[in-house]
C-alpha cells in the first residue's frame, strides 16, 4: 500500500490481516514564519534576505528557516525589522480611551515609553483628585497609586502595544512638597529618594524631568542628582526635557551633564531642538558639548521628532512664577490686572529665568490644538494672532484670557525650529526619536482636539520622507536607531533586535510606500506603509488594519525588584 508522508508503518493484527497503521504528524515546528523578507535585524549592519520564524512570545529562528509553522506569510519585496520603540510618548491617557493604540501601531510601534516629567505615579489622595478634576475630553477613575499599579492596572485592561516609564521628577516633587515653588527640607527630600527607590523597584527606567514647565522648574540642580543617584544605583538613567532648548539652551546641556556625571547615571535630552530663530546656529555649540562629554566617557544621547513644530500649552507663553501653587492658582492670579499686566510685559521679551516659547514663535505661529470647554472648541485651529483679531484684544491678553476660561492650559502647537537643523540632527549617531505626543485614533473622543501631525506620522516621516526620499541615513541606520539604540539606552536586553531568544515584537514594511499623511491642517490621519506588526508574538496589525489583539505588556527597567 502507499504511505502516505504524514505516516509511518508499523504492523497491527486485525483479524487474521496486517495493517498499517497512520501515526498522528509532528506539530509545526513554529507558530509563525515570515518568510522571503529583508531583514533589518537592529543590529545597523547590512540587511540580509530572509526568514523570521516565532514561537509563543520569542524569536527563535532568524535566517533561512526550515520546517512549518501553523501561520505563515511571505514578505517578499518587504522590509522585517524589530518594533519600533517610542522614546517620549504621551499615551499615559490615551491608552485608556484607545488600548489599541492606533497611530503608533500603524507606525510599527510595539513600546511606548513615557515618564517625560511626569508620571501615572506615585500618586497620594490629593494628587488623585486634582488630576480627576482637571482631566480633558478623556475621563477615566484613578484606581491605582504607584507607577507598578498602573502598569499591572494598563495590563489587566489589555493593551496593544508595551509600555514604560520613568518616574517623574516632578510627580515626586508634587507628591511631598505640592506645587508651590519651595524647596525641600532634608526630610522631604529623603522621602523623594525613597519614591523614587520604590519606582525603580517597580520597573521604572530611571528619573524624568520637564524643567521650563511649573512644578517641575521649581527643582534645582542638587535636587535633581539626588533623585538621579537613587536610580543609578539601581541601573536607571536620567531623561530630560532640559530647562532651556533656546535662548540658555548651552547653560542647559551643561545642567544635564552635571547631573548625570555627579550622580553616575547615564543621561538622554528629550527632544533636541534649537528653539527660536535667534538659536538655530547653536546646533553645532550644543553638539560638541556632547561629543565632549560622551569622550569624558559619559554616556550622554537625545532624541528627537521630525517636525519644525513643538507642542505643549500657552504655560509655556507665560512665565513660571504666576503658575506656583498649580493651574487653579495660575487662574485665579490671572484675573488680577496688576497680576496680568506684569505677565503681558515679560511675555514680551525673552524669559530671563524660564523658557518664553510665545517670545520665540510669535502669535502668528501658535496654534490653538486643544481646548477642554465645548463651547472653545471651535476655536481649534486658528493661530494664536487670529483668535486675537477676533477678539480685538491683544495676542498676550487673549492668551490669559483662553486659559481662565477653558480651565486649562489649553493645547498650543509653536512653529520654532528649522528644518536644516532637523535634517542635521537625523544624522547624528547618537539619535533616537520619540513622538512627543499621544496615540490616537481618527475616531471618537480624540476628534474632538485638534493633534500635532508627529501624533500619527513621527516614525513614517522619518522612514519614508528623511530615509527613502532625502537619503539622508541609510534604512539599517535608521531601523538601528528605532530599535536597539533605545533599547541598549534603556537596558533592555530582551527587545529592539531580531534575536533568537528575544521578544517577537515585529513590524513589516514597504520602504517603497511608508509615509506620514498627517498635517496641521488635517492632524487626524494615518500614516501608509507599514503592513504587518506582531506584538509578543501576536498579530496586531494585518495588512495594515487592526485586528483586536491586546498583547501589550508592562517592559520593566533594571531595577525591577532588585532595587531594595
Amino acid at each position: 500500500m502507499t504511505i502516505p508522508r504524514r505516516f509511518t508503518p508499523a504492523l497491527l493484527l486485525s483479524g487474521s490481516m496486517l495493517l498499517a497503521a497512520p501515526i498522528a504528524a509532528e506539530p509545526p515546528a513554529y507558530d509563525v514564519i515570515i518568510r522571503g523578507g529583508t531583514i533589518y535585524d537592529g543590529s545597523g549592519g547590512p540587511p540580509i534576505v530572509g526568514d523570521v520564524a516565532i514561537k509563543d512570545d520569542r524569536i527563535v529562528a532568524v535566517g533561512r528557516v526550515a520546517g512549518s509553522a501553523r501561520s505563515e506569510m511571505s514578505a517578499q519585496g518587504m522590509a522585517v525589522a524589530p518594533g519600533f520603540i517610542n522614546m517620549l510618548s504621551w499615551a499615559t491617557e490615551s491608552l485608556i480611551a484607545d488600548p489599541k493604540s492606533q497611530s503608533n501601531i500603524r507606525q510599527g510601534v510595539t513600546l511606548e515609553v513615557m515618564g517625560e516629567g511626569w508620571s501615572m505615579g506615585p500618586l497620594n489622595a490629593a494628587m488623585k483628585a486634582q488630576e480627576t478634576a482637571r482631566q480633558g475630553d478623556i475621563k477615566y477613575a484613578i484606581a491605582w497609586t504607584s507607577l507598578g499599579d498602573y502598569f499591572d492596572w494598563l495590563e489587566q485592561r489589555g493593551i496593544s502595544t508595551n509600555i514604560a516609564s520613568f518616574v517623574g521628577a516632578a510627580t515626586v516633587r508634587v507628591h511631598e512638597l505640592g506645587e508651590g515653588d519651595v524647596d525641600p527640607t532634608p526630610d522631604q527630600l529623603g522621602r523623594m529618594r525613597a519614591l523614587v527607590r520604590q519606582a525603580m523597584n517597580e520597573g521604572a527606567m530611571g528619573v524624568g524631568s520637564s524643567l521650563i514647565y511649573a512644578p517641575g522648574s521649581y527643582a534645582e540642580t542638587d535636587e535633581l542628582v539626588a533623585l538621579t543617584s537613587e536610580a543609578a544605583k539601581c541601573g536607571g538613567m536620567y531623561i530630560s526635557h532640559m530647562r532651556s532648548e533656546g535662548d540658555r539652551i548651552e547653560e542647559a546641556v551643561d545642567e544635564l551633564i552635571e547631573i548625570a556625571r555627579r550622580s553616575g547615571a547615564p543621561a538622554e535630552i528629550y527632544h533636541l531642538k534649537m528653539a527660536g530663530r535667534d538659536n538655530w546656529g547653536k546646533l553645532d555649540t550644543i553638539v560638541k558639548k556632547i561629543e565632549d562629554a560622551r569622550a569624558e566617557g559619559l554616556r550622554i544621547t537625545t532624541d528627537m521628532y521630525t517636525y519644525t513644530a513643538g507642542a505643549t500649552g500657552l504655560d509655556a507663553a507665560m512665565p513660571t512664577w504666576v503658575q506656583a501653587g498649580g493651574l487653579e492658582a495660575w487662574i485665579e492670579r490671572l484675573k488680577d490686572p496688576a497680576i496680568r499686566a506684569r505677565v503681558a510685559a515679560e511675555m514680551k521679551k525673552p524669559g530671563s529665568d524660564w523658557e518664553n516659547l510665545y517670545f520665540g514663535a510669535g502669535a502668528d505661529k501658535m496654534i490653538l490644538s486643544g481646548f477642554k470647554r465645548d463651547a472653545l472648541k471651535p476655536l481649534t485651529g486658528k493661530t494664536l494672532a487670529e483668535v486675537a483679531a477676533m477678539r480685538g484684544k491683544s495676542p498676550e491678553e487673549t492668551a490669559m484670557d483662553l486659559v481662565i476660561e477653558d480651565g486649562s492650559r489649553v493645547g498650543t502647537v509653536y512653529f520654532l525650529m528649522s528644518e536644516h537643523n532637523v535634517r542635521k540632527q537625523i544624522r547624528l549617531p547618537w539619535m533616537s526619536f520619540g513622538s512627543d505626543a499621544a496615540s490616537q485614533a481618527t475616531e471618537g473622543v480624540f476628534l474632538k482636539s485638534g493633534a500635532h501631525p508627529r501624533t500619527y506620522g513621527n516614525f513614517a516621516r522619518l522612514l519614508g520622507r528623511y530615509v527613502r526620499d532625502e537619503k539622508l541615513i541609510p534604512l539599517e541606520q535608521a531601523v538601528y536607531r528605532l530599535t536597539t539604540l533605545p533599547a541598549t539606552n534603556l537596558g533592555i536586553t530582551d527587545r529592539g533586535a531580531l534575536k533568537p531568544g528575544y521578544y517577537a515584537d515585529v513590524v513589516v514594511f514597504d520602504p517603497a510606500t511608508v509615509a506620514d499623511r498627517s498635517t496641521f491642517d488635517k492632524p487626524h490621519q494615518y500614516s501608509v506603509g507599514v503592513r504587518d506588526v506582531f506584538v509578543n508574538g501576536k498579530q496586531v496589525l494585518k495588512d495594515g488594519e487592526h485586528g483586536g489583539a491586546m498583547p501589550g505588556r508592562a517592559v520593566r527597567g533594571a531595577g525591577f525588584n532588585r532595587c531594595p
